[in-house]
């Protein structure tokens, strides 16, 4: 397996299509809009043609009380038919919208770490936010006007030509010239365009980054820089804009002088023709009246073009997103993990960074149910990928993992998480309650389970002391809380778990040596009876685990209990040398 890609450039058509079908994919609702369209479109056709009649009739001192009768009924229809068409678009607008949104949502909380890291957070958000928006507002304005805008001008021309073929013609002429200039601007500007998007996404980016280190940022009086560096994106997104808009104003600028143009040839030509009795002054007010529509629609649609070729980047933007691979995927006959014991094996496991040297090699050992192993090594050296592999957040390049002999390859993701609690250096913390927070990994908890989670952790004193107790909002990432308080969060949520497997990652980083102590001995009560794997740079942390694995540039080097690595004089003894710590009996 790889870590996430980026798609292919995927063309402009392949965009439209694909949102075309999404948008669509409703296909009743979908029929039934489109044949209310349809009538729609067709109405004010038919009115100019009866408009043409009523008036020969006045002129010839007529009566045309059947005609205005046929005109009243075509009026109620077109009336049914809007109905239709702006409540059922609307409601199948919103509805794909949020469907693609859930889409993307799920899709960018499968993806891994890794596609985060390179993206950013805030470009993400974007994808998903902009790229739904430009698929709801162009779905609905292409199912309410832009549809039946075109299925008029389908209808005109053929009436049109029957009525008078030269008058027509001017017509057709007018339409040609604006579907020619939107090409021919669509693709002058359609390079210009991604790179516009490509600087929203900078922008979005580096909003994410700046905000989501705003304590940084104050702390060290980056206020200016910051803004400046902001201001510097944002002329770089100008210098990209201006010219795209130019060449679409140059646009509106064309298409304008045409329908001028044509207006004043129909009347001349009109009037030539009234001389020679080719057609009838009725007739001529109809052609006015399709010159007026045919404007009005060619606008239309010219406008949606513009609206269609700048959401173009936006649209593959969200779809690029929709397609990113995922690191590991769930085979397609895998069962649930049974309960655990909880023994856990590695055999000659090995996984690169693609692009990179890094990862880990040859790891091959086995965790007996209920046993503590300790990983340790400096930093990079591949202890939290060896977790991120046992949880399969990664898939390895080579061997497997076993967990009571299953090999996890074979097992649904979601069973094997189950199974699992996991205690993060970085918390993890949500913009929700602490109740929330701790029970985020039994959402059914009740509050008892939850308080004694909290005991365990040694945080209830603390948190009882908040406003709100287990009903206060902690904030952003924890931001209301101290580093030692976000940590006894995420150590009571893999409490409040109580899954066979225990993964504690710098567990105890963020807390003082006192409270570690404290800690310390809750995590030895939750550890017994379940198989632990723990990282630490604290070596007093990993004292008493029954082996300690000494990792470096991905590779198991040294493996032993506490007193066998210190008398081995390798590195882990130049380790413990180094921090000062002595062994279990006199820590």
């Amino acid at each position: 397996m790889v870590p996430a890609e980026r798609p292919a450039a995927r063309h402009p058509t392949a965009t439209l299509r694909r949102a075309l079908k999404l948008l669509l994919a409703e296909r009743r609702q979908a029929a039934l809009i489109v044949l209310s369209g349809l009538m729609l479109a067709a109405v004010p056709v038919i009115e100019q043609v009866l408009l043409a009649r009523v008036v020969d009739a006045l002129a010839a001192r007529t009566l045309a009380y059947g005609v205005i009768a046929v005109w009243a009924g075509v009026g109620l229809a077109g009336i049914l038919a809007g109905v239709i068409v702006a409540v059922m678009a609307d409601r199948l607008a919103h509805r794909r919208r949020l469907a693609a949104l859930a889409a993307a949502y799920e899709r960018a909380l499968a993806l891994p770490s890794g596609y985060h890291a390179e993206h950013g957070s805030g470009a993400v958000v974007r994808s998903i936010l902009a790229g739904t928006d430009a698929l709801f507002w162009n779905g609905l304005s292409l199912l309410r006007e832009q549809f039946v805008a075109l299925a008029g001008l389908m209808v005109m021309i053929p009436v049109a030509w029957h009525m008078n073929a030269m008058m027509a013609s001017l017509l057709v002429a007018l339409g040609a010239v604006y579907v020619l200039a939107n090409l021919f601007i669509a693709r002058r500007t359609h390079g210009g365009q991604a790179d516009v998007e490509r600087h929203h996404g900078e922008v979005y980016g580096r909003v994410g980054d700046v905000i989501g280190n705003v304590t940084v940022v104050q702390s060290y009086g980056r206020f200016g820089a910051e803004m400046q560096a902001m201001r510097a994106i944002m002329s770089r997104l100008l210098a990209a804009q201006y010219p795209v808009l130019t060449w679409w104003g140059l646009l509106t600028v064309l298409t304008r002088t045409a329908a001028t143009m044509t207006v004043v040839i129909l009347y001349a030509v009109g009037s030539v023709l009234v001389a020679r009795e080719q057609i009838t002054v009725g007739e001529i007010v109809a052609f006015v009246g399709f010159a007026g529509l045919l404007i009005g629609k060619l606008d239309s649609l010219s406008g949606f073009a513009v609206r269609m070729a700048q959401s173009i980047p936006t649209l593959a933007s969200l779809f690029d997103l929709l397609d990113a691979r995922e690191a590991v995927t769930e085979a397609s006959d895998a069962k649930p993990l049974p309960p655990a014991a909880g023994e856990v094996r590695f055999e000659q496991v090995s996984f690169r960074f693609p692009g990179s040297a890094q990862g880990v090699f040859d790891l091959d050992f086995n965790i007996p149910a209920g046993a503590t192993f300790a990983l340790v090594g400096a930093t990079g050296a591949g202890k939290s990928t060896t977790l991120s592999l046992l949880q399969r957040l990664r898939a390895p390049d080579h061997g497997r993992i076993l967990v009571d002999g299953i090999d996890i390859a074979t097992v649904t993701l979601a069973s094997l998480r189950e199974q699992i609690a996991v205690v993060f250096q970085d918390a993890g913390l949500f913009n929700r309650s602490i109740a929330e927070n701790i029970a985020i990994g039994r959402p059914d908890a009740s509050a008892e389970d939850i308080e004694r989670a909290a005991r365990l952790a040694e945080a209830h004193e603390f948190i009882i002391g908040k406003p709100g107790g287990y009903d206060f909002v902690i904030g952003e990432r924890g931001a209301s809380l101290s580093g030692g308080e976000r940590q006894r969060l995420a150590i009571a949520r893999a409490i409040l778990r109580d899954a066979p497997l225990l993964l504690l990652d710098e567990a105890t980083s963020a807390l003082d040596v006192q409270t570690e102590a404290r800690i310390r001995d809750a995590l030895e009560a939750v550890r017994r009876g379940r198989t632990t794997l723990v990282i630490a740079h604290r070596l007093s942390t990993v004292a008493d685990a029954d082996r300690i694995l000494v990792v470096e540039q991905g590779r198991v080097i040294e493996s032993g209990r506490f007193g066998e690595l210190v008398q081995l004089g390798g590195v882990f003894a130049k380790m413990v040398e180094q921090g000062g710590f002595t062994e279990p009996s006199a820590a």
